[in-house]
């Protein structure tokens, strides 16, 4: 694709970056095969083609975002299927996250909308205040039915009230910064990225990782300072929050790093591995560049590490079968594919896939709370999808999609528990109503 950004713009390391993204692209449309707000509304401008034809025009220009570039921009789910399409090798994330930064400096959102943005921004990268509202929206989720109208915020506080646990779990005994010792002779040491949602969600995840890897003599070590990755507030173009989050990990990890050393950063919520990962990106210019890649370099998605070291199972195969989720931000965004697969087989499990796999089940990091009605269709498509497989469970690697899908028929937990299960440890609290051997 031409551009025609002038010398004063190129000086930008941003708009540099994203004019050799632009220049990748060669206008195939390939993308717009397996981009999921493209197969659901049928408008090129929400493809990803539509979309990078939009950016390009609003960063050469220099002109403040448009109504119409924020809302097809805002449908995006960042899902990065196009990337996986892609023959070009676009990287379209960056210039999409570039995009929502310069949508946020230059475009002014309706009140109600840069109120729901802001609550979202400081609640959900913060475990505590996230459990206290949680418990105030399940103890509000009875007035949803009440809620009158059609009109996008009516449907957004719907949705917010609607994705409320039923029961918000207690804090987990082993929250909070520590050393997990392994058990018998060390093998290995890591850091675990302890996350903020997801801790809060469901702090079970957490616990069977470091079960589990602990059993098999792994050190695991949950950093003091090390916290929130900074994607929620990454991908709703808040710049300065995001490299703040992700600084203060970068920090704490090298510490521990340079102290008695890491054999990786785990994390085991697939929408935080895919941005850790791209912390050498984000930090280029900054003078933290060198350890923000020392530490992408160490990061490990759960099952990377597990099939890494050898993961081996203890129990007998339980005669279950698995519906695999894989989500977008494990096989997209960091084209992890065969290993959850193939631990989830060696544990015992028959393995299914749905159909459609490749499309986004509309959770997205905060996508089902901004654009509900989207997201809930896509989350019809993909819970039709895994139930024509007819699994016993549905298993996947991101807390996102475990709640999205949850309230469905049928149980659905993380794959880091399956695997924690069938190498020792308690079976998981979803499958209590699940016959197996």
């Amino acid at each position: 694709m031409q551009t025609n950004f002038t010398l004063a713009q190129l000086a930008d390391p941003d708009t540099a970056a994203s004019n050799q993204v632009l220049r990748t692209c060669v206008h195939c449309g390939f993308c717009t095969a397996t981009c999921p707000t493209f197969v659901l509304l049928g408008d090129e401008l929400d493809s990803p083609r539509g979309r990078i034809y939009l950016i390009k025009d609003m960063l050469e220009s220099g002109r403040p975002a448009t109504e119409e570039v924020v809302r097809h921009v805002d449908r995006c789910l960042s899902c990065l299927s196009c990337m996986t399409t892609c023959p070009s090798g676009v990287n379209y994330m960056h210039l999409v996250d570039h995009a929502r930064v310069r949508i946020e400096q230059t475009y002014r959102r309706p009140w109600h909308e840069r109120g729901l943005r802001a609550l979202l921004a400081t609640v959900l990268p913060r475990p505590g205040l996230m459990r206290a509202a949680l418990i105030g929206a399940r103890l509000a989720r009875p007035l949803a039915a009440f809620i009158p109208g059609r009109s996008m915020p009516a449907q957004r506080l719907r949705a917010l009230l609607a994705l409320a646990p039923a029961h918000v779990p207690s804090p987990s005994a082993i929250e909070g910064a520590r050393v997990h010792a392994a058990i018998g002779p060390r093998r290995g040491r890591v850091a675990l990225l302890a996350g903020c949602a997801q801790q809060v969600l469901d702090p079970a995840i957490n616990e069977a990782t470091i079960r589990l890897l602990t059993r098999l003599g792994v050190e695991v070590v949950v950093a003091r300072g090390a916290g929130c990755c900074g994607a929620l507030t990454h991908h709703m173009g808040r710049h300065d929050p995001a490299m703040a989050s992700a600084r203060a990990n970068i920090e704490a990890w090298c510490r521990e790093a340079d102290g008695e050393g890491l054999d990786a950063v785990i994390i085991n919520a697939s929408g935080c591995g895919t941005t850790v990962k791209d912390y050498g990106f984000m930090f280029r210019t900054d003078p933290l560049r060198a350890q923000a890649e020392r530490v992408s370099g160490l990061a490990a998605d759960i099952t990377e590490y597990l099939a890494r070291i050898g993961y081996a199972p203890t129990r007998a195969a339980p005669g279950l079968t698995v519906a695999y989720h894989s989500a977008c931000s494990l096989q997209h965004g960091q084209q992890v594919t065969a290993q959850p697969k193939a631990l989830l087989r060696q544990a015992g499990f028959t393995v299914v896939e749905p159909a459609e796999g490749h499309l986004c089940c509309g959770s997205a990091g905060t996508y089902n709370m901004m654009q509900p009605e989207i997201a809930g269709r896509l989350r019809a498509r993909k819970l039709a999808n895994l139930e024509a497989t007819r699994p016993d469970v549905v298993a996947a690697g991101n807390i996102g999609c475990l709640t999205q899908l949850a309230g469905g028929a049928l149980p659905v937990v993380h794959s880091v528990q399956l695997l924690d299960w069938m190498a020792g440890g308690p079976a998981p609290a979803a499958l209590a109503g699940v016959s197996h051997d």
